[in-house]
């Protein structure tokens, strides 16, 4: 692939992510930027990558966040109050 080809990929990744794929989207965004030439080529595709990784983290932490509140279960691990 050409540079140009794959930052078209990474950014095409970026934004078709879903909560299902981010994780395996984003490890392929991370093979695809290691076969870039420089720092330059990287620099280009920094936000998109960073997008991906915000999206991980912020669905992984509603997720947990819900499943606190199903089971009723406290940051500390505790249950709730009565």
């Amino acid at each position: 692939m050409t540079p140009t080809e794959i930052r078209a990929e990474i950014k095409r990744l970026y934004n078709d992510t879903t909560r299902a794929t981010v994780e395996r989207d984003l490890q392929r965004a991370v093979t695809l930027l290691k076969t870039l030439d420089g720092e330059q080529e990287r620099v280009r595709v920094a936000v998109y990558m960073d997008g991906l990784s915000q999206m991980r983290s912020e669905w992984i932490l509603a997720a947990r966040s819900a499943a606190r509140k199903r089971t009723g279960v406290t940051r500390k691990g505790r249950g709730k109050a009565s």
